[in-house]
């Protein structure tokens, strides 16, 4: 008891560390730029304790649930040697953990507003989900053989970027954003631990290197999938761009005007999304556990305390998130949008980024398996580092595309080369994480606060179409941190062969 104890009260430390350059930033626009004292000041300070308390127990949950429980199930699948049920169990796992995931629904309900009802919100997320499940089967099998990560990967850059110019520009920007919503905080490290825990019962094998890459796969199909989707749609049922446009605006003005407006009552119903979500896969792990692997969950105990303990952290996470930082966070934002000094957007966006995606769990959850399976050569704070400032620099360019208003692909596409180059000059070992890194930081934190970002600029700048303009900046946020974890890379290896040779 006393241990546990010990371990609670340091990720709690850990947990208030990570959250004060977020307490920074807003603190430093809310009285230098906005010069006011924020309204419900004791409900944001209470916010904040909650979401550090919520933190905590998250990671001390996935530590004690999730981790264990995937790696288990990854082992008896591997000793068990059938393909088909390992590859079935992928993909109902990738299937059932988006299918539910309200990122995905808030995205598949907006398309449904941009397509004035010609895109289903239902089939949408079925296709979502259907292309995550296949990309986890796809990067199992890819484990199982044993192939580079980089050549699947890069494959799926050029098909993106193809599908691309033939696509409806209606579509590109949700398609580009949607492979940065489908990997949720729970998802992220279940499906880590999976790839891991493969990878470490397979001979020839390394988990550092083959383990890793489930999560890119997942956030790179539905981009793929999303813009197919759109081409079927808008050939069947072609529409004037004007009254497309018209839908838009008024469903992005509804979104932007419910974000400006907390109902407390909205959160006690957390607790219940947070369940719904954890649900689908705590159903998926006890049938293969019990009807395929037909033997017990070990320990299953100490996993069911670590599952409770992760839903009460999400849900307390949620919960302070709602009461304190996204509100003042929120306003902010829409408050330097009508600003006309176009270089606080740009260093608000920069830092906004760099400050959530630091306190972002499902990097949290990555970086701490990162440096496990590396014996420590990979330092998971060095790594965070990198993976949030490729963020900040990733929304501040985002930013600066729309205040200019220059096409969204031209970047994606110029990033995906830059991201292709460093691949072939970055050793093996920091390809999957790389990779991966991409699709952890677009989560619990960072999405709303980006999201509202993009809207308000895209609202209030002359000239700017929201269905157009407004969207992307979660499909910058995923790609330029794969950047700067492979220059993180390349620069440690670069270092390391040096003081060899000395």
């Amino acid at each position: 008891m006393g241990e546990t104890l010990r371990l609670l009260l340091g990720d709690l430390k850990n947990a208030f560390k990570d959250l004060a350059p977020i307490v920074a930033v807003v603190a430093l626009f809310q009285i230098f730029v906005v010069r006011a004292v924020p309204e419900g000041l004791s409900s944001i300070i209470i916010g904040l304790l909650i979401v550090a308390v919520g933190l905590a127990l998250f990671i001390r949950g996935l530590e004690l649930g999730i981790f264990p429980v995937g790696e288990s199930l990854a082992t008896d699948f591997a000793r068990k040697g059938s393909l088909f049920w390992l590859l079935l169990f992928a993909f109902t796992v990738g299937f059932s953990t988006t299918v539910a995931e309200p990122a995905l629904i808030a995205v598949a309900d907006k398309a449904a507003a941009i397509s004035a009802g010609k895109i289903d919100a239902f089939w949408l997320r079925m296709t979502v989900a259907a292309s995550v499940g296949f990309a986890i089967a796809l990067g199992v099998f890819r484990i199982l053989t044993g192939h580079p990560i980089q050549y699947y990967i890069i494959g799926g850059y050029i098909l993106v970027v193809a599908v691309t110019f033939f696509a409806p520009p209606e579509i590109v920007g949700l398609a580009y954003d949607s492979g940065g919503v489908t990997t949720s905080t729970v998802t992220v490290p279940l499906v880590a631990a999976l790839g891991i825990g493969l990878a470490s019962s397979i001979k020839g094998r390394n988990p550092a290197i083959d383990g890793f890459g489930l999560i890119a796969f997942a956030s790179l199909t539905p981009m793929i999938f999303v813009q197919l989707y759109g081409i079927a749609v808008y050939a069947l049922s072609p529409e004037s761009a004007h009254q497309t446009i018209v839908v838009m605006e008024e469903a992005v003005r509804e979104t932007v005007e419910a974000h400006e407006i907390f109902n407390p009552w909205d959160i006690l119903f957390d607790l219940l999304a947070v369940i719904r979500d954890v649900a689908p896969i705590l159903a998926v792990i006890f049938f293969f556990q019990y009807l395929i692997i037909k033997k017990p969950v070990p320990h299953l105990r100490k996993i069911s305390v670590g599952i409770v303990l992760v839903i009460l952290g999400l849900y307390a996470f949620i919960l302070g998130l709602e009461m304190g930082l996204f509100p003042i966070g929120e306003t902010i934002a829409f408050q330097l949008t009508a600003m006309q000094k176009v270089w606080l957007i740009y260093l608000f966006a920069f830092l906004i980024g760099f400050s959530t995606t630091m306190a972002e769990p499902s990097l949290l959850a990555i970086a701490i398996k990162a440096k496990e399976v590396s014996e420590g050569h990979i330092d998971d704070f060095v790594l965070r580092v990198a993976v949030a400032l490729g963020v900040a620099i990733g929304i501040a360019l985002g930013a600066y595309r729309i205040v200019a208003g220059d096409p969204l692909h031209y970047y994606i596409i110029v990033g995906y080369c830059v991201v292709i180059a460093q691949t072939w000059f970055a050793p093996r070992y920091i390809i999957p994480i790389a990779y991966d890194s991409g699709g952890v930081t677009t989560s619990t934190v960072t999405v709303p606060l980006v999201a509202a970002l993009g809207l308000g600029l895209a609202e209030n700048i002359e000239g700017r179409d929201p269905l157009v303009d407004g969207f992307g900046l979660i499909a910058f946020a995923s790609l330029f941190p794969m950047m700067t974890v492979m220059g993180y890379g390349i620069y440690a290896d670069y270092l390391a062969k040096k003081e060899a040779r000395s």
